[in-house]
């Protein structure tokens, strides 16, 4: 099976080793995505900002790969502030609201104390 690696250009790729995407056949597995910037390697305080910011990087990759967020079939959210959750949906819901993929959330501690969410998606293409 042929394997494409797509990158967000995020510092973070090339110092962990690791890719935003990666399409096997026709899945793709997009990496946990926290609402940075990566142009500007900026992120909002706003939980909701970050989650809107997550989900255009996500879409982003998933156009890279040739599909959309419409294609996703799995969707984890780790946030660690559980009653950050609430205040996304409307924005999930916008997203996710055809695709209604399976989902999970976890509540954990991110990397760095400025990341609110950090979302990782499985889409199969059409």
């Amino acid at each position: 099976m042929k394997r494409q690696w797509i990158t967000s250009g995020s510092p973070y790729e090339a110092q962990i080793g690791y890719s935003r995407a990666v399409v096997a056949g026709d899945w793709v597995f997009v990496s946990g995505t926290t609402g940075f910037d990566y142009a500007t390697m900026t992120i909002s305080d706003d939980v909701v900002a970050q989650a809107e910011q997550c989900l255009q990087n996500i879409a982003k990759a998933l156009a890279e790969a040739g599909c959309t967020l419409d294609d996703v079939v799995r969707v984890n959210y780790v946030l660690p502030n559980g009653a950050d959750f609430e205040p996304c949906w409307p924005v999930l819901r916008q997203h996710f609201g055809k695709a209604k993929p399976a989902a999970m959330v976890i509540t954990a501690g991110l990397l760095d104390p400025r990341m609110k969410i950090e979302i990782e998606v499985t889409a199969l293409k059409k």
